[in-house]
Formats: C-alpha cells, structure tokens, sequence
C-alpha cells in the first residue's frame, strides 16, 4: 500500500478523506495536534476501516518535528494537507495565529517535500479565495479578490507560495477551492465536531434540532436573492473527501498538465440559508425554531461553483444531495448526543 501523509487528518474533512484512501488502497499516515479535533476520531476510523491507522501528535510550528517526521517516513508518495486554523471570526480577531499556524506549516512540509525527488501535494484551499465573484457560478479561472479575513488571506498567501515553490523543485500540486463542506460518514462513526458554538451552519442547525441550542440565527433575510437569504454551495464531505483520492492519483499517475492545477470543488447548486432549513426539517421531521438577526460582517450575498473543470478534467462529481447531507449530519448528532 502506497503510503499518504494527511495532516490535521483527524478533523472534519481530513478523518473522512483517511476512510476515502484507505477505500482506494492507500496507507493514510495522520498528523494532527489535536487543536480543533479530538482522538476519539481515531477510533471512529478504526471502526470503519477495521484498523488504527498511524498517528502521530504533532505540532506542524515545531519545524524540527516536521524534519523528524519526514526523516522517519522516506517512503510518503504524496501529502495531503489540511492542518490549518479556519474560523473566520477568530481569525479578525487574532491574525497573527492565523499567519502562524497556516503559513509557517505550509513553509516547512514543502520544505522537506523539496528535496525529495518526486513530491506530490494537495492543498486544502477555499472559495473564499474569490471573495464576492462578480458572476456565478464561479469558475477557476475567476479573478482573486481581495480577502475579506485573515483566515481567506492564508488561503490566498498559501496558494501562491506553492505556486512560487513548485516552479523551481520537484513538487507537483493541487489546489482543491472547497465551497461549503458538510455532512457525515453513513456510519456515523465520523462526523462534524466543532469546539464550542458552532461557525458553520449545518451543525449549528444540528445542535439547535437536539435542543443543545435554543434557536438558529439566520443572519440577514435582505440580500438580493429569491428568498432574501445568503446562497451556498454545500457538498457533502464524503464526497469532498473521495475528490482528494482522485486528485492525489492524478499525480501519481502524472496525468497533471501544469505544475500547479486547481479545481473548484462543490455540487454546482446554490442553496439559500431558509433552502437548507427546510430541507432539515424534511428529514428530521421536526420544526427548527430560528430567528431573523443583521447580516454578518464579511458574509457574501452568493457563492456556488461551476463543477465543469472538476468534472471533466479531475473526473470527479458530486454524487450525493444536501438532503443526503443533512439526514447524515443529523444521524451523526444524534449519535454523539446518545
């Protein structure tokens, strides 16, 4: 088995892309300091896959550990690298960790990648990398605007330094533009587990249908759409995480055009905030109380993707609906919950 290194492998999209490798044939090897994640998700993997994949408890700012790690594991084909901070809010309020944590990571993984002679790397970027894009959906090839966070700012900076470095060594990546993960493993082993109150809006919804939350905040009913409420595109993480297997065995089979490829990664279908609520309450039979606040700063009217490049070039689709996603997540939080 070809052996894969994920970093912050036990968060969210990262425990579900281990599952996705290990489906595939791979040996996933798992960094993760347990920052925005706990261990129990490697007994959840074990569970699924049938063994405890190796993990390693590592601070990827520790630079020396870093060398250590890739001293010790020659015989890595490939990297796929999610550890990063990535709340939007806490990263106006403290940019500085956001500049750390994903920047100086970034900087010394490539560093060690660089002097191997044929280094594979995927990237875990964002959507947010377009800002507000001037039409939708959006394609790759849409202009970078300004970023509205700290947070958005890393994503920007870190495609662009794996663009500098991979013009002058042996490194060949893929930057994966992710719209709005969501969702769980079918088994509900694996699942969205967000540290105190939830950034995101499905496991936000989750928690209020369980009662931990009293209502929803749906924030900003006077945006310029149908039914006044911001658009997203939510993929479920199943599938998000079987597109980084596909990406990752583009390169190993050398089946990359550039040194540097992207893909946008969602479903292609915008959802609006009052959409998905619906659609939770579809599946879960229950009314979801929620209440109409202002609209939040730095939130965009609209962000869904054009899927035509992944599609076609990555051959990889999204399979799997927001009903889907939602039934799962809800099956995951009521789980958890006992």
């Amino acid at each position: 088995m070809k052996k894969v290194l994920v970093t912050g492998g036990l968060g969210f999209i990262g425990s579900h892309t281990v599952v996705e490798l290990h489906n595939a044939g791979f040996e996933a090897v798992i960094i993760d300091n347990l920052s925005n994640s706990s261990i129990s998700v490697l007994d959840g993997i074990e569970r699924i896959i049938g063994y405890k994949p190796f993990f390693q408890n590592i601070d990827l700012r520790d630079k020396a550990a870093v060398q250590q790690f890739f001293d010790q594991h020659k015989d890595v084909v490939g990297v796929i690298h999610f550890a990063a901070s990535k709340a939007v809010g806490e990263s106006v309020e403290n940019p500085l960790l956001y500049y750390e944590n994903n920047l100086n990571t970034l900087v010394y993984i490539l560093q060690e990648l660089s002097q191997i002679p044929e280094a594979n790397f995927i990237f875990s970027s964002s959507c947010t990398v377009y800002g507000q894009a001037e039409k939708m959906p959006i394609t790759e090839d849409a202009s970078v605007q300004p970023a509205m966070s700290p947070y958005g700012n890393t994503k920007q900076i870190g495609e662009e330094i794996i663009t500098d470095t991979t013009k002058v060594t042996n490194i060949n990546a893929i930057l994966l533009r992710y719209f709005n993960p969501v969702g769980a493993h079918p088994s509900a082993e694996i699942g969205e587990l967000p540290n105190g109150v939830p950034q995101n809006l499905v496991p936000f919804i989750t928690q209020t249908g369980m009662g931990l939350r009293q209502q929803l905040s749906v924030y900003g009913n006077d945006y310029p759409t149908p039914d006044g409420t911001a658009i997203r595109d939510y993929i479920h993480v199943v599938d998000l995480a079987k597109a980084h297997v596909v990406a990752l065995q583009r390169l190993l089979n050398k089946q990359n055009t550039e040194k540097v490829e992207t893909f946008n990664l969602g479903t292609g279908t915008g959802s609006s905030v009052l959409e998905v609520i619906q659609a939770f309450e579809k599946v879960s039979g229950q009314k979801l109380p929620y209440q109409i606040v202002g609209r939040r700063e730095g939130d965009i009217t609209s962000a869904y993707a054009n899927t035509d490049k992944a599609n076609t070039v990555l051959g990889w689709k999204a399979e799997l609906t927001l009903e889907e996603s939602l039934a799962s997540a809800w099956k995951w939080e009521q789980k958890i919950r006992g």
